[in-house]
């Protein structure tokens, strides 16, 4: 498959049936667009060239979509009007989720750069203790991709949700699939939070522009942050933002320490601090559709489907959910995947809308 760029270069990938193969997967999650399918043959032999791959497919996307704009209606009503507007939505729709499996494939080629694998599909363990988290640990690597300052909100986030057991890496609890899954999903969330707020931090720290508070020493920042450790802890601004990852209330049930068992102040989750209501509300939105289908995708990929019903008292009935062997470690290991899966889907979002504009404000 040959696709000409406007640099003149042109990407080619050849289908071979050893692509298709089960081992050839790098990621859970399978893509099934024709761009999708194109740019997983190229993220297993040649994982360098998705981006090159990538402008030329938006480029291609861009062009579809201003010749659609530039049609007009047809002016009868009726039939033709309704098959002319079934057509768009289509297209539109062929389009968004084109748009999903290009950031996907950005996502995990970025994981690839830095030579992290992703944690495969979890299914029944083939381990004789059960134990579903048999991936390697690779917690350096995910670690050192943040900057210090986000290095530390990361870890307050793994104390909220392991509490005081986070230390053992080794012990094996049984948790339920589907609240691990919400973890997971709320984990990746707060990775793409936090990268967003990171970057406005560090422009600001360069600028010298940052509040006195952010950038203070260490009195300054107890003094802001308090004694006051509940996910809640960032005041009324923070509860405005119900979207908030760090929500208790979303990761419930995993820490058996309690939440906020060993919050510590940093500077920038005091700079979050300073952020009004409506700031925080806006930072801590996932910003496209797109954005958010990918993490949907991913999630269920990588969790399955969870059985759920809505009982006549229209609680949920999870009773079928399946429960899973999993050491802290695991569980850890999974925390900070999902963390780097959002900082880097807020790199690559931002990456594609700046060729083919799709955010909305």
């Amino acid at each position: 498959m040959g696709l000409g760029g406007r640099r003149g270069m042109v990407v080619k990938a050849s289908s071979s049936p050893d692509s298709a193969e089960p081992s050839a997967q790098i990621a859970p999650l399978r893509m099934e667009s024709p761009i999708g399918q194109f740019l997983s043959q190229i993220l297993i032999s040649h994982p360098h060239l998705v981006p090159a791959a990538v402008e030329q497919q938006l480029e291609q996307l861009q062009t579809d979509r201003d010749t659609d704009e530039k049609k007009e209606e047809p002016s009868a009503s009726g039939t033709d009007l309704v098959l002319y507007r079934r057509i768009a939505e289509v297209k539109a729709s062929e389009r968004k989720r084109a748009l999903e499996e290009i950031l996907y494939a950005l996502v995990v080629q970025k994981f690839m750069d830095a030579n992290i694998s992703l944690v495969p599909a979890i299914t029944s363990s083939a381990d004789p203790s059960g134990r579903v988290d048999t991936w390697p640990s690779q917690e350096d690597k995910l670690e050192q991709i943040h900057s210090a300052e986000a290095h530390e909100m990361i870890q307050n986030h793994l104390a909220l949700i392991l509490g005081n057991r986070s230390g053992e890496s080794t012990s094996v609890a049984q948790i339920s699939k589907l609240r691990v899954g919400q973890v997971y999903a709320a984990s990746v969330m707060y990775g793409y939070f936090l990268r967003r707020v990171d970057q406005r931090f560090q422009l600001e720290r360069t600028m010298k522009v940052l509040p006195s508070a952010s950038d203070g020493d260490k009195s300054s920042i107890e003094q802001t942050v308090g004694d006051d450790t509940r996910p809640s802890g960032l005041g009324d601004s923070y509860q405005a933002a119900s979207s908030h990852p760090e929500v208790s209330s979303w990761s419930g049930g995993i820490s058996p320490g309690g939440f906020g068992s060993g919050i510590k102040p940093s500077r920038l989750r005091t700079y979050v601090m300073s952020f009004d209501g409506e700031t925080l509300q806006r930072y801590a939105s996932i910003r496209s559709k797109e954005a958010v289908g990918i993490i949907e995708k991913h999630t269920e990929a990588l969790f399955g489907r969870p059985e759920i019903a809505i009982t006549p008292q229209g609680t949920v009935d999870s009773s079928n959910d399946e429960l899973i062997k999993i050491s802290f470690g695991g569980l850890k290991r999974l925390v900070l995947e999902a963390v780097t899966f959002g900082s880097f889907l807020w790199d690559v979002e931002s990456f594609v809308d700046s060729r083919y504009h799709f955010v909305m404000n």
